[in-house]
């Protein structure tokens, strides 16, 4: 229960909530996006990032269809 009022008193801290009401908080995902795109281009896990992996995937893909169509 303590959490929750936490969590409440923090929501209401943000400002605008009369103005924009809900939509006061799309900034914040706004930039949590752009972080989460940032760090799926830039940092590698073990040798590769998440677009490594996602291009050779597509192209592995491409490739079974190619050969299906033979």
């Amino acid at each position: 229960m303590l959490l929750r009022r936490k969590i409440k008193y923090l929501l209401r801290q943000v400002p605008g909530r009369q103005h924009f009401g809900m939509y006061r908080f799309l900034p914040f995902f706004f930039l949590l996006g752009g972080a989460m795109e940032w760090f799926m281009i830039n940092v590698r896990l073990g040798e590769e990032t998440f677009y490594d992996v996602y291009r050779r995937k597509r192209s592995e893909r491409q490739y079974e269809r190619r050969m299906e169509e033979r």
